[in-house]
């Protein structure tokens, strides 16, 4: 009989449990003790310098607004010179500009590449319009031109000179596109005056119904200055659009309805169809990016996903790019829902909601671990010809729903595990790092999200998770008290030292020297169904590669108090091997009788390597 040998990643687990038992509030001392972790991470090997033909399953993403990260240029703070791209900075607002951009992208690819980071992906790039009714386009979704780079985040020219220098270390980009809308242009003589502001006591164009009569539609009309400003110039024409007014989000007006007032276009019509897949295959011609993350899916027909998806990709390998990936936006948490785009909607991937909120009930608000369960035994529903679970993009954090730091701390004022403000900073640390080590070392592609790294926590969704890397002027940022750090957002945050940048670089190392963490199968392997169990907020599964038969088995420990577990597997006998710079000792694991048994200490996590040995 085969002797299992169970063993433990010193590049994981030092920056992983650095804090267990840890009850201080001191935040340097807590930074300090972290910087001694990283000994000696694995090297990178070929497979992180060919882009070209590395699996997207092998990558680690990073999203970024350039507006809020780096500013690298700052003669084009304020866009274009004049006209409908010009204007909007505003470095004390939220909302406003505030002049990170492509270049300011390029000088941090070092930072970048030792966080662990191969894949960028950018929200959007193409040319706004700066400024609308309800703010200013720092995220970039507000397009005017399809065919040119935003003059607030630089040039065409730019653009590609940070393809390449991402390229040359082996690091992909990825482009954040848009199908649904384009910016707010068209106007509606039913509710908008001749000069295009709304009529009096109107802040909106209320909703018509597909059926409603011809004579009570919207008469759509474009402002003689605007009337060519869309590039290419059949999006100048308001046939193309479905012109029934602002969405409620709801039924029919989901797919009909302009999003927040951005002129909605009608993907049912086939100049649309064929128009949006010529704009993205002259972009992929010109720029070569390797892969594209899809705005607002749910708000387009499925039938354009089912031509769209495949063409785009397919063109992508015409060009050289054989890996191309495209994955999709469904703010949804209903893997039912989500899988409707993989599935019949021809998407290979999309953003997997349904995994962050499981991670953040879990790990910030102290729910049963039995969500983890629940969520991946319906990984089958994403299976078909072209897509699977471990090709979901997993994450905590992003522009939209708010940071993972900011639901931890939510968390600390309304859970039902926590009075309000018990919460030590060093125990929100812990669970920062956990659930990234939750996604790290879960099936799926994890996405970091820019400033989590750095401890930011922001003050809820939208505009106030979009803090500065660079030194901040925004006021509501800078009061943050963020985690792992005395730094605010008024400070430069590329800090390298960070806990937080610190335990993530870790676990980027660990998933690329182990294959059976990017590919390996989801097995579960414990779940406690009693609530009151000691042992309840313990859950164990395993990622085991079917070929070789390597396993891997992942411990979790989601409560703030030491905890232990006894799996049963078919080990006979085993050797543990501990890092001890993480100081956990070698009882926390023990094997006997065809069972392994598994002590952690509150908010923490273990990996176990099973290798057969003759």
């Amino acid at each position: 009989m085969k002797r299992i040998l169970l063993t433990t990643s010193a590049a994981f687990i030092g920056a992983s449990l650095m804090l267990s038992g840890c009850q201080t509030n001191d935040k340097a001392a807590v930074k300090s003790a972290s910087s001694q972790l990283l000994s000696n991470t694995p090297n990178e090997t070929a497979l992180y310098q060919d882009y070209l033909n590395r699996d997207i399953r092998d990558d680690i993403f990073y999203f970024v607004l350039p507006d809020r990260f780096n500013n690298g240029n700052t003669a084009n703070d304020n866009g274009a010179i004049s006209g409908i791209s010009h204007g909007g900075l505003d470095k004390a607002s939220e909302r406003g500009f505030h002049g990170g951009d492509i270049k300011g992208i390029e000088q941090k690819l070092d930072y970048l590449q030792k966080l662990g980071i191969t894949a960028i992906w950018m929200t959007p790039l193409l040319r706004n319009q700066a400024i609308q009714k309800d703010g200013i386009a720092h995220h970039g979704y507000w397009i005017v031109d399809f065919s040119e780079i935003d003059p607030h985040f630089g040039s065409n020219d730019e653009l590609k000179q940070l393809i390449d220098a991402a390229h040359q270390r082996g690091m992909k980009v990825f482009f954040d596109i848009i199908t649904n809308h384009t910016a707010d242009i068209i106007r509606y003589k039913e509710c908008h005056q001749d000069n295009g502001q709304y009529q009096q006591g109107l802040t909106r164009c209320q909703y018509k119904a597909l059926n409603t009569p011809e004579s009570e539609r919207y008469s759509p009309f474009i402002l003689t200055q605007d009337v060519a400003v869309k590039v290419p110039h059949w999006l100048n024409d308001p046939q193309y659009y479905h012109n029934q007014g602002d969405s409620t989000f709801e039924g029919e007006s989901s797919l009909n309805g302009d999003f927040n007032g951005l002129d909605d276009l009608d993907t049912q019509h086939p100049q649309v169809l064929s128009g949006m897949i010529e704009i993205y295959q002259k972009l992929i011609a010109e720029f070569k990016p390797d892969g594209f993350r899809i705005d607002t899916v749910r708000h387009v027909d499925l039938s354009f996903w089912q031509s769209f998806s495949p063409a785009i990709v397919d063109f992508a390998k015409q060009q050289g790019i054989p890996n191309f990936h495209v994955f999709g936006e469904v703010y949804d948490t209903n893997p039912h829902n989500l899988s409707v785009f993989t599935t019949e909607g021809k998407l290979p991937s999309v953003l997997d909601f349904a995994f962050q909120d499981v991670a953040a009930n879990i790990f910030y608000r102290g729910k049963s671990p039995l969500l983890a369960k629940q969520l991946f035994e319906q990984d089958v529903l994403y299976q078909d010809e072209d897509s699977q679970a471990d090709l979901l993009m997993t994450f905590l954090s992003n522009h939209d729903m708010g940071r993972a730091g900011y639901f931890i701390n939510e968390a600390d004022a309304n859970s039902d595990f926590a009075a309000k403000g018990m919460q030590t900073d060093a125990e929100k640390l812990q669970r920062s790092i956990l659930s990234h080590a939750f996604m790290f070392l879960s099936r799926g592609i994890p996405v970091v999200y820019y400033g989590d790294e750095q401890g930011f926590t922001g003050d809820g969704n939208d505009i106030r998770a979009r803090e500065d890397m660079f030194a901040s002027q925004v006021p509501s940022y800078n009061d943050n008290d963020l985690i792992g750090t005395d730094a605010t957002t008024a400070d430069d945050n590329f800090d390298s030292s960070h806990p937080l940048f610190i335990a993530i670089s870790a676990l980027s190392e660990l998933r690329k020297t182990s294959r059976v963490l990017r590919r390996g199968e989801y097995q579960a392997r414990f779940y406690q169904a009693d609530s009151t169990a000691e042992n309840a907020a313990m859950f164990a599964f395993s990622r085991i590669d079917r070929e070789t038969g390597e396993e891997w088995l992942m411990v979790f420990n989601s409560g703030t108090q030491t905890a232990q577990i006894t799996i049963p597997m078919n080990v006979s006998s085993a050797a543990a091997v501990v890092d001890t710079q993480a100081g956990i000792q070698s009882s926390n694991i023990a094997v006997a009788d065809k069972q392994v048994s598994v002590s952690l200490p509150g908010l923490s996590y273990g990996v176990y390597q099973i290798t057969p040995t003759s």
